[in-house]
């Protein structure tokens, strides 16, 4: 068969960086960030963050090739912030919510599994 296996979608080649920054050449505080094998998911949730932060003027991600397994993230931030301290921030501000998400939901299976 012609597809590519299914652990290319996952494993991040040796030599390859999990992400790359590229600056704008053009637009002053912009820059794309190509993160490596992932895909919709991680996109949208990255996108919907960066949105809630005042500094930033526009965060939009594309897949570039269903068989390529990496997005790209453009962020454009004003003068008060860069792309790299927008994306910092929202990569810190996804892993707390993550984590009191988790710990909401271990509680939740404590006190269930306590009342059977």
């Amino acid at each position: 068969m012609n597809a590519p296996d299914r652990y290319e979608r996952f494993v991040v080649p040796e030599g390859t960086k999990k992400v790359s920054y590229e600056r704008d050449t053009k637009i002053i505080n912009a820059a794309s960030f190509t993160i490596e094998r992932e895909d919709h998911t991680i996109g949208n949730i990255l996108r919907m963050q960066l949105h809630r932060d005042p500094n930033v003027l526009f965060a939009g991600y594309k897949l570039p090739h269903p068989l390529q397994y990496k997005i790209i993230v453009r962020i454009h931030t004003t003068s008060q912030s860069s792309p790299m301290q927008a994306y910092n921030q929202a990569i810190n501000d996804l892993d707390k919510e993550f984590d009191s998400l988790k710990s909401a939901f271990e509680a939740e299976i404590v006190r269930h599994s306590s009342e059977y």
